[in-house]
C-alpha cells in the first residue's frame, strides 16, 4: 500500500529535485523529476504526497 510522506528539496540537481523524507528517519534522499512537481517549487520548498504526486505544503 502507498503512503503519503512529507517531503523538503534539499538540492536541485538539472532536472531532478532531491526530497529528504521528514515524517522518517531515513537519510537517503529520493530524486524526484522538476517536471513532477508543483510549479514554483525550489529549494526548501515542503511537499506532501507520493509516486509523482505532490503538493506544496506550508
Amino acid at each position: 500500500m502507498l503512503e503519503m510522506h512529507d517531503y523538503e528539496i534539499v538540492d536541485i540537481q538539472g532536472d531532478y529535485a532531491q526530497l529528504k523524507q521528514l515524517d522518517a528517519d531515513n537519510p537517503e534522499l529520493f530524486p524526484v523529476a522538476i517536471a513532477l512537481l508543483p510549479f514554483g517549487c525550489d529549494v526548501g520548498t515542503r511537499l506532501h504526497g507520493m509516486m509523482g504526486m505532490f503538493e506544496i505544503i506550508e
